[in-house]
């Protein structure tokens, strides 16, 4: 695990993921999340902000004010659009310098989900994790 300090959103999620007493219960939640999250307006979904590897059509547009990271995203997939809320909350509200260090795998294997995907959507996790550390690493680099 890395050195990164916990971030208090992700750990909340944790302690949620592990209430929950099956994976059907957990997709729901994931599915919940994704519905809950505000989309992507239409104009930001170009080619600049579409990731590619991934099965479905998913949409992610970085926010960097000063140092600290965020990003919104969508996907034409419920359960895309709940992988994505999942990252939203390990991801924003960090530091830069956090997002681009941070070990996303080690993070989401404490709720077990890349585990639980099957192997297209785990493929997309993974290019979206490269496509926000990317941004990230991107923003360090400008300074």
């Amino acid at each position: 695990m890395s050195e990164i300090a916990p971030h208090a959103p992700y750990e909340d999620l944790v302690e949620e993921f592990e209430f929950l007493d099956d994976w059907e219960d957990r997709y729901g939640l994931v599915i919940d999340m994704g519905k809950a999250m505000a989309p992507l307006e239409e104009a930001l979904k170009v080619p600049a902000t579409r990731v590619e590897g991934c099965a479905s059509q998913v949409w992610l547009m970085p926010e960097i004010e000063g140092d600290v990271f965020r990003f919104r995203g969508d996907s034409d997939a419920l359960i895309v659009r709940g992988i994505i809320a999942v990252l939203a909350v390990l991801y924003n509200g960090r530091s830069v310098a956090d997002v681009a260090a941070l070990d996303a795998q080690a993070e989401l294997a404490r709720i077990g989900l890349e585990e639980h995907l099957s192997g297209q959507r785990s493929n997309g996790l993974r290019a979206m994790v490269a496509r926000i550390r990317e941004q990230a690493a991107r923003a360090l680099a400008a300074g």
